[in-house]
């Protein structure tokens, strides 16, 4: 890989990560577009232990909290009755089903899942879940509020993200919705929940990023780095921006662009596989 491959695709899961538009849509789309080629799961799965380790900085309090009460939990019958010992048990379940099918469907995951016809399909079906979820969603409950069954069902949403194009913080936020969550509950949820999935998922892939004409170890290094502090900007503006407005936004951009993916590959400008 280029120099400049690396910083752009950095630059790209940065920027996307966070969003519920994508970030190994993007990363295929983008590698495809402008280097010809595909970077591989491996490379999307380093770079997210950037962009997870904003979100650690960036939560550092809340997640030091939540894991404090999980451990006092152990010994005190009043902390086992509280919200945040039960949400940290949650985001222990709710990665149980992204892990366990990321096993099951490794290979498929690496290869036929990252055909360019599917991305451009899941991109839209899955805009159109989420600006229906918006539509529909009541947004009245709070992350306290948030019950074992609410943590189970979001587990499963965010497996779904195995599949480029669902978008792991798309497919939480979405089942959030239309759970009743509101906007930013969704949002800070989704955050949380893919820290032990994605750290787990790039550190076991380690080995597989370097392998063939793959990034050097100093690329790498250089990737996850841009990718944290763009990253972390994101996750700024995206906790600001739920708050006063609708996910529209990101429904129509999903939308155009699996339309406008659908078109090259029909036209023949771009490669599917």
């Amino acid at each position: 890989m280029t120099w400049l491959e690396v910083i752009v695709l950095g630059v790209v899961q940065g920027l996307t990560e966070f969003l519920p538009i994508s970030s190994s849509a993007h990363l295929r789309i983008v590698s495809e577009v402008f280097f010809g080629r595909d970077a591989g799961a491996a490379f999307t799965a380093v770079t997210q232990l950037g962009t997870e380790a904003a979100v650690i900085v960036y939560f550092a309090r809340d997640i030091g909290h939540l894991f404090m009460t999980w451990v006092r939990g152990f010994r005190s019958a009043a902390v086992r009755s509280t919200p945040d010992y039960r949400i940290a048990w949650l985001v222990i379940i709710g990665t149980i089903p992204i892990g366990v099918l990321g096993v099951l469907f490794e290979d498929t995951i690496q290869t036929a899942a990252r055909n360019l016809w599917l991305i451009a399909t899941t991109l839209v079906l899955f805009g159109l879940l989420l600006g229906l979820a918006e539509r529909m969603g009541r947004q009245r409950v709070e992350l306290q509020q948030m019950k074992p069954a609410d943590g189970i069902l979001l587990g499963f949403a965010q497996a779904m993200a195995l599949i480029p194009g669902v978008s792991r913080s798309g497919g939480t936020i979405t089942a959030g919705l239309f759970l009743g969550f509101t906007r930013p509950a969704a949002v800070r949820y989704s955050f949380l929940l893919a820290i032990p999935a994605v750290v787990a998922s790039g550190i076991f892939q380690l080995p597989d990023v370097f392998a063939g004409d793959g990034p050097t170890g100093a690329q790498m290094v250089v990737a996850t780095v841009i990718a944290f502090a763009i990253g972390f900007a994101s996750i700024a503006w995206l906790l600001r921006y739920v708050e006063r407005h609708s996910v529209y936004l990101f429904v129509w951009y999903r939308v155009a662009l699996g339309a406008l993916l659908f078109v090259a590959l029909g036209a023949g400008w771009l490669s599917a596989t």
